[in-house]
């Protein structure tokens, strides 16, 4: 089971929070720390800025990457991560959400619309829709962090700019990167040459 860290909640909880009082972790039941609803938000909005980027962006700017997926056959795949996240952002959405809430989800996130919009086309009154948004970050935000095997948030392990150590599990040694030899001169740096026969 994942456990929410304080170093990891506290720089999303928000300062003026009156549940945690901006640590993050708050008393939850037999005594265990459970993140605060601030810092769920926190997490949902910043994978839902991500998905708009992803989904707004021009077509021709996407590109496909080749990555190792590890385990037992370490292979490579080719993969659009631009267009994997969108994908999982909305599947996890229709997933975890009752009918109720993934048609306000639909709306008011995936399509834009403002909380008139959706309050006249739902038929639901200004505080009933904003409580609703509110429950709906705080369910995704803890589903799109504690996500297996892999989680949309913190983005930059989804989209593999930071290596994915606690996947292979807290036991398995971490490569070690070994330094290319480059030698400095006054021109630049130039890699060393073989010595002539």
């Amino acid at each position: 089971m994942f456990e929410w860290t304080r170093s990891e909640t506290l720089g999303l909880a928000k300062h003026t929070c009156t549940q945690c009082f901006g640590l993050g972790l708050r008393a939850g039941r037999n005594g265990k720390s459970v993140p605060c609803g601030c810092v769920l938000r926190a997490v949902f909005r910043a994978c839902f800025k991500r998905f708009r980027y992803c989904a707004t962006k021009e077509k021709h700017m996407s590109r496909a990457s080749l990555e190792f997926t590890g385990g037992r056959e370490k292979r490579f795949t080719w993969s659009r991560k631009d267009e994997e996240y969108v994908a999982d952002f909305c599947l996890v959405g229709r997933r975890h959400l009752s009918a109720e809430e993934y048609r306000v989800f639909k709306y008011h996130f995936l399509l834009g619309a403002d909380w008139k919009l959706c309050c006249r086309q739902l038929k639901m009154e200004r505080g009933n829709f904003f409580h609703m948004v509110y429950r709906i970050e705080t369910q995704l935000g803890h589903v799109f962090r504690e996500l297996e095997p892999y989680s949309l948030y913190p983005l930059d392990e989804y989209f593999g700019t930071a290596p994915r150590w606690r996947i292979d599990g807290p036991n398995e040694p971490r490569p070690k990167v070994q330094a290319i030899p480059v030698f400095a001169t006054r021109r630049g740096f130039t890699p060393p040459l073989r010595k002539a026969a």
